[in-house]
């Protein structure tokens, strides 16, 4: 009797796939009008970002730090913090992977792999409790 040996996500999708779910998953942000709060904190031209998100999925997916070693960490906190990411943010963020985890296939074994990894990823991401925007003071004439 032979005994499965579990793969990581890299396994499963090799670089190939892992390119095409972070191109998929900013082609949905780009389709999915429930996801136009989040796609609105990206710049207009999203390539940069997928080769980011790519090389950031790559290594977090058990492949070669591809992220690491472009960018010297993988702190995820840094470079969000200039947006505000409330729940809302985070739950747009995942409806895009899961629809991308659709558009390239991936087997229900894969994405319940990935389902609480993923969130725990968009959560770690969060910056704020809320999604309302904050409450303007009044008194205060300029702000910035």
């Amino acid at each position: 009797m032979s005994e499965m040996t579990a793969q990581t996500p890299y396994e499963i999708l090799g670089d190939e796939g892992i390119r095409a779910l972070a191109d998929a998953f900013y082609e949905a942000m780009d389709d999915l009008p429930q996801a136009a709060g989040v796609r609105a904190m990206h710049a207009a031209n999203l390539d940069d970002i997928k080769r980011k998100l790519s090389a950031y999925l790559t290594g977090w997916m058990g492949g070669p730090p591809v992220y690491l070693a472009m960018k010297g960490t993988v702190c995820l906190t840094d470079p969000h913090a200039p947006y505000a990411i409330g729940p809302k943010e985070r739950d747009q963020w995942l409806l895009c992977m899961d629809e991308a985890l659709e558009r390239i296939g991936a087997s229900d074994e894969l994405k319940a792999m990935l389902k609480e990894p993923m969130f725990r990823v968009a959560d770690t991401v969060r910056n704020q409790d809320s999604s309302e925007p904050k409450p303007r003071d009044p008194n205060i004439i300029a702000v910035g």
